[in-house]
């Protein structure tokens, strides 16, 4: 589709809001394209050279976690002018069954399970769509329900995807 005579990416970054607001809903579909087109772009440029940068150091900072006494955990170093801080998060998972039945141990010990783990209950939503009426009314005093940020996607008509 060969352009129309409208704004540049560029150009809308300089515009105020009101000016964009007024733009052709054409203008706003192409650019909001043009703009996700070039979001992509950039995360896989990102990508890359974040890639490239993991390559480089990996091994430097296994080196330097091992000379910490630490297998997670964040590590500096030198390289020429440039401090390279490598992060390793700890992401610790849990075997929820496992955990149940130690929280039964721990209550049939006579103690309070609360003093060693904290206990949440959460309810798939689909599920709760699923239940009997009855049993949904029980639980709406408990139920929340927020909004996440509303999102809009643009297509010219004719257009796929």
């Amino acid at each position: 589709m060969a352009r129309t005579n409208r704004p540049t990416l560029d150009t809308v970054r300089h515009m105020p809001v009101g000016d964009v607001i007024g733009l052709p809903a054409e203008h706003l579909a192409m650019l909001q394209a043009d703009a996700r087109e070039a979001l992509d772009g950039a995360r896989r440029l990102l990508d890359w050279i974040e890639a490239a940068i993991a390559l480089r150091y990996e091994q430097r900072a296994i080196g330097a976690r091992a000379a910490a006494g630490k297998d997670t955990g964040t590590v500096r170093f030198e390289d020429g002018p440039v401090t390279v801080v490598a992060d390793l998060p700890k992401r610790v998972e849990w075997d929820q069954h496992r955990l149940a039945t130690l929280v039964e141990q721990i209550r049939a010990g006579g103690e309070d399970p609360a003093e060693y783990l904290e206990i949440s209950f959460k309810v798939p939503e689909r599920a709760y769509t699923a239940w009997p009426e009855r049993i949904r009314q029980a639980f709406e005093p408990a139920r929340t329900v927020r909004t996440g940020r509303q999102t809009f996607r643009l297509t010219l008509n004719g257009e796929a995807g």
